[in-house]
């Protein structure tokens, strides 16, 4: 159930990721990043309200810190996505989501088995494969920067969110969302960045809030059966989705290398299941 939850979470998150970067081609990625977060923050608010659960108030704290991470890493990302490929910055920023987190879940004493931890390793090459982009233009390099910062981000949020416990609902996620948009906006107006949606372009990235949502609330239940170190090595394995769309909606192309990462995905998958 861990590992289905967690494809789950690494879909949702891709595809997000993919609309996240065609809306802000027509919008500021800060307009984007804001509208998403508040539909996130309705959506979640609305099915918490129809699953109930006993939200404890360290439930609540993890779930706002978490907000702040995934606001931070939302707000580098859709920068990025505007200005660089799809298939260079959403991969680059899995590496920090992914990285983080296991350390922690390693050295708070998660011990998956031995060819669990093989598939974990196997996940790394992969989204390093995918990530890697020959080319010198100057805005796509830009987005690597920005793919950095994102993955910090990302990284904070799968940590604090696997630590809300089975009983607490999603009423946390719920908060987690409301803070993310505080983050998105203190972060925008330090840089000098304009976030208020006055682009109706922006306002489509209203139908972002159901995939960010479900791909939290994915990843919050995945904790709850498995261990933090290999549900988020799974759910950061999101880029394959996101260069997948690219390749076929947008027609950029899958590198060799590219799809040497996404066979690496697939076996990794393959073994932390197995294992």
């Amino acid at each position: 159930m861990a590992i289905v939850l967690s494809l789950v979470s690494a879909l949702a998150y891709g595809v997000s990721d993919f609309l996240g970067g065609i809306f802000s081609k027509r919008a500021s990625a800060w307009q984007i990043a804001v509208v998403g977060q508040s539909s996130s923050t309705v959506f979640s608010l609305a099915v918490a309200l129809v699953v109930g659960g006993s939200p404890t108030g360290r439930d609540l704290l993890f779930g706002s810190l978490a907000g702040l991470g995934g606001g931070f890493g939302a707000a580098f990302l859709y920068r990025g996505l505007s200005s660089a490929r799809m298939g260079v910055v959403a991969p680059i920023s899995a590496i920090g989501a992914a990285l983080i987190p296991v350390a922690v879940g390693l050295l708070t004493g998660d011990r998956p088995s031995g060819m669990a931890l093989v598939g974990v390793v196997c996940a790394f090459p992969a989204i390093a494969l995918i990530s890697r982009v020959v080319d010198d233009d100057p805005a796509h390099r830009g987005g690597v920067l920005d793919g950095v910062l994102a993955g910090v981000g990302f990284g904070m949020l799968f940590v604090f969110l696997g630590q809300i416990g089975e009983d607490a609902g999603l009423l946390p996620l719920a908060a987690s969302q409301g803070t993310s948009i505080v983050a998105v906006i203190v972060t925008a107006t330090v840089l000098r960045q304009a976030w208020v949606p006055r682009d109706r372009a922006a306002w489509a990235a209203v139908s972002m809030g159901p995939l960010g949502a479900t791909a939290q609330g994915a990843f919050i239940y995945a904790t709850h059966h498995g261990l933090l170190s290999i549900v988020s090595v799974i759910s950061s394995l999101y880029p394959a989705s996101t260069v997948l769309l690219a390749a076929v909606l947008l027609r950029e192309r899958i590198h060799r290398w590219q799809g040497m990462g996404l066979v690496f995905a697939a076996l990794a998958v393959a073994l932390v299941a197995a294992g």
